[in-house]
């Protein structure tokens, strides 16, 4: 329900400019308009001695905009896209179903995912990892992601079947394809999110994500429009219980009459020199502007060897070229949770720890006692991990017997 200035009744007295708390109305020829910025306080309504501000009902042509109770109701559920690579699901989409599972369950409705371009027997293990019902199109044009493709069948999905919550993961195919889904229904969109609450006032989702260059951990709020939507980076949600007995409903959908202006000729996958999964790895060495130089790495590569793991960087590192980006932990790199998250030389700060701290267990080594890191860490160790990193290498060798 926005707020509008009506130009005939406004005297440009700037008293509705004075009262906001928001710097949200600016004087443009003597009268007063309201930008991006106003946060429906309400507060310059009453300000006005013209009564030339006041709350419109006009609705955007074509806009998914729910401003009333009733129309609010209409959305119910959560979704999850679940991503599918070489018709597998991908890791992330099991974490959003342990994530949907939770919001639905507090809000009391069921928890459905979508998938495009598999099989049946995808759509039967998307069940038992906590899905009440799959929405699923195995047509072969959508085999191959295709954003255009994505983007009209989730978009018609959506509109027909009015879903409160969607949930996609960050990652470079929701990135690509879930904007322009929330630019059609003209809703809006959290990018990124580390964590999902549900509000327990308004029911409302909170979306929490990092901002500021870390600094701050903002709370997003989309009250008036529906669905309401966000993109979840990888592996900071656990995943859901797998329950071989669950059952659900699959429902078939066809991909008929759409509207592509592209497709998809060849899928070239990348290869790198360097082959590391960071993502996937159940063991990450991480180093920071602490490891000192690129030699200092090797230290780290051998204990991540023997434990079967891989290196991990901070950003620092990465600047100083020390190790490739492929290794880059934290906000501006990668997102993991490993069960095991050794830091050696790594301060802890606040851009990093949001890449690495849902890890299972993190051990932490730096000469510094007051450093960030041990904040985090499940166990610390203050020394030089030049001495500690060989030290601790001979030992794991000694009892793997290598």
């Amino acid at each position: 329900m926005p707020i509008v200035v009506i130009q005939e009744k406004c005297i440009g007295c700037e008293e509705c400019k004075n009262s906001c708390p928001y710097d949200a109305i600016v004087m443009q020829d003597g009268k007063a308009f309201i930008n991006e910025y106003c946060q429906l306080c309400n507060a310059c309504l009453s300000a006005c001695p013209e009564g030339a501000i006041v709350k419109t009902e006009v609705k955007e042509s074509g806009a998914q905009i729910a401003d009333t109770k009733e129309e609010l109701e209409k959305y119910q559920g959560v979704w999850v896209f679940a991503e599918q690579r070489k018709g597998k699901p991908a890791p992330v989409s099991y974490e959003l179903l342990g994530a949907g599972k939770g919001l639905a369950k507090e809000l009391e409705t069921e928890l459905s995912a979508v998938l495009l371009g598999a099989d049946e027997a995808v759509a039967e293990e998307l069940i038992k990892w906590g899905a009440d019902r799959v929405y699923l199109c195995s047509d072969a044009a959508l085999e191959k992601f295709n954003d255009e493709a994505y983007a009209e069948m989730l978009s018609r999905l959506i509109k027909e079947h009015k879903p409160a919550i969607v949930l996609a993961g960050a990652t470079p195919v929701g990135r690509s394809f879930i904007p322009r889904v929330a630019a059609r229904l003209r809703t809006g969109l959290t990018a990124d999110c580390t964590s999902l609450e549900i509000d327990k006032d308004t029911k409302n989702l909170l979306q929490i994500r990092p901002a500021f260059g870390g600094n701050i951990m903002a709370t997003i709020l989309c009250p008036n429009h529906r669905p309401q939507m966000a993109t979840v980076r990888p592996r900071v949600m656990k995943k859901g219980e797998y329950d071989p007995a669950r059952t659900g409903n699959i429902i078939h959908i066809k991909a008929d009459n759409l509207t592509l202006r592209t497709k998809v000729v060849e899928t070239v996958e990348e290869v790198s020199a360097i082959m590391v999964n960071l993502h996937e790895a159940d063991v990450i060495v991480a180093g920071g502007r602490g490891v000192g130089n690129a030699e200092g790495f090797r230290l780290l590569e051998e204990l991540a060897v023997v434990m079967g793991g891989a290196v991990g960087a901070s950003r620092a590192a990465v600047d100083e070229d020390w190790i490739p980006y492929s290794h880059q932990v934290g906000q501006t790199g990668k997102t993991v949770c490993p069960k095991i998250y050794i830091a050696c030389g790594i301060s802890g700060a606040v851009q990093h720890l949001v890449g690495m701290q849902s890890s299972d267990i993190i051990i932490a080594i730096n000469k510094n006692p007051e450093a960030p890191i041990f904040d985090v860490a499940t166990y610390g160790i203050v020394g030089d991990l030049f001495e500690i990193l060989p030290m601790l290498t001979k030992k794991i060798k000694e009892a793997k017997g290598l």
